[in-house]
């Protein structure tokens, strides 16, 4: 089934988006832009990424940099926050920002007609933000509603303890969003200390996609971002030793505990990048067609879902799984996510995982460009990992390219269970101690 929704994918999905020239447009050396020119629909679509994310919050204020972006439409220049949204709501322009890791990340949607006024508005939130007081306690309160919702699911706590745990220190390890008491702690002072340093245009990049020409395109950017400072953004300092082996409990009164479990991933300018890419798909990433699925739930029945992914970061590289099921059988389930990690690590994929993976991957592929919203947002994040421009083109390739040798020195890097990092979130049962050793190989491995 898997194998004919990705033969289906890559038929019904060849998409004019996918062969469109990606264009460099010219807009300084500080700053990076990709263009897509497509008139289908009348709509542009903007991401833009500054270069200040979470890894950036000073070390006494996480959740500095997700405060300061959710503050965005909150009011800038002469508008006040209810004006600004008015501003945006009256040209049906549709205006979000977030705090990833690296970046704080932009993404603007309007009609054509319309683009000039949606610049016009992210300018003026870039160079006169107001952080007004009311808006600023409407943020602070909701974020610190969701990190108490947050602090009753065994997912979130277990994810949270996980980041900390595994960078040791390092701003990669503290949550995006902070904590009530640093979040409670942010002042104006703070927010507009970050914004000043952070939303630069030494460093920021640009994707879009729509119905502007390139001439226009190039006198709309150079108008909205020539105000920005030009400062430098020093980087996140280098990441030291990454992991905690073992397994470690987060006590909760739960019924279902959950596990968030990792190790160092692959960086993304790693030639073993792609073929990593591929192995994380086969062992977790690719739902009910992956080994872990196989194994823990369709095999043994002991999880609704188990995943992972390879989470690339400008400074380090994790793969990340999670995994939740009933307190009496999360010993069982580790130990069935330690073999089936070892047993890939040792044997590798079958020819027909590789096949199925290339196949759901490659053919998968054009849905991200299925509009111009999903067009700059892939673009955007082809952008932040630090890739050329004409990676969109080379991307299916490079994975045809992998072989069954390629995902077993992937593999080998990547799944070895004596370094697993795991946290467990809730009150395991059952009677064994969680286990800190990987488990022991079969007499008799399968066969790749």
């Amino acid at each position: 089934m898997q194998r004919l929704l990705a033969i289906l994918l890559l038929a019904l999905t060849a998409l004019p988006a996918t062969a469109a020239e990606v264009r460099n447009i010219d807009l300084g050396k500080q700053a990076q832009v990709w263009f897509v020119e497509d008139h289908t629909v009348p709509i542009v679509s903007f991401s833009v990424s500054l270069p200040g994310g979470s890894a950036h919050d000073p070390r006494a204020k996480p959740g500095l940099a997700a405060i300061t972006a959710a503050m965005m439409d909150e009011g800038a220049g002469n508008l006040n926050s209810a004006a600004f949204h008015q501003a945006l709501a009256a040209k049906a322009i549709q205006f979000s920002a977030r705090a990833e890791r690296d970046f704080t990340v932009i993404s603007v949607s309007s009609l054509a007609a319309d683009a000039g006024e949606a610049m016009r508005l992210l300018q003026l939130a870039l160079t006169r933000p107001r952080f007004d007081n009311e808006p600023l306690a409407r943020v602070r309160a909701s974020i610190i509603q969701s990190l108490e919702q947050d602090a009753a699911e065994p997912g979130q706590v277990a994810a949270r303890a996980f980041m900390r745990d595994f960078f040791n220190g390092h701003p990669y390890g503290h949550a995006s969003n902070g904590d009530v008491a640093s979040v409670n702690a942010v002042t104006q002072a703070d927010l507009r200390a970050f914004a000043k340093g952070h939303w630069v245009k030494n460093g920021l990049k640009i994707a879009l996609a729509g119905d502007i020409t390139q001439a226009a395109v190039t006198r709309l950017l150079g108008q909205t971002f020539a105000p920005l400072p030009g400062t430098a953004v020093a980087p996140p300092r280098d990441v030291g030793r990454l992991g905690r082996p073992g397994v470690h409990i987060v006590p909760m009164n739960v019924p279902q505990p959950a596990a968030v479990f990792g190790l160092p991933g692959i960086m993304r300018s790693d030639p073993d990048f792609i073929p990593g890419y591929v192995a994380n798909y086969i062992l977790g990433g690719g739902g009910f067609s992956s080994r872990l699925m196989d194994e823990v739930r369709t095999k043994r029945g002991l999880t609704y879902g188990v995943s992972t992914s390879l989470n690339p970061y400008a400074k380090a590289s994790v793969m990340i799984g999670q995994v939740g099921t009933r307190a009496n059988a999360i010993n069982q389930t580790l130990q069935v996510v330690r073999q089936t990690m070892t047993d890939f690590a040792a044997q590798g994929p079958t020819q027909a995982e590789l096949d199925d993976a290339k196949t759901y991957l490659t053919g998968s592929f054009p849905l991200a460009f299925a509009s111009n919203t999903g067009i700059a947002a892939q673009l955007g994040t082809f952008q932040r990992q630090g890739l050329d421009v004409g990676y969109v083109v080379r991307r299916n390739s490079l994975i045809q390219a992998v072989t069954i040798e390629d995902v077993r020195r992937a593999a080998r890097r990547l799944f070895d269970p004596a370094r697993l990092t795991v946290i467990v979130a809730g009150s395991p049962g059952g009677g064994a101690k969680p286990v800190d050793k990987p488990a022991a190989p079969p007499a008799k491995p399968p066969q790749p």
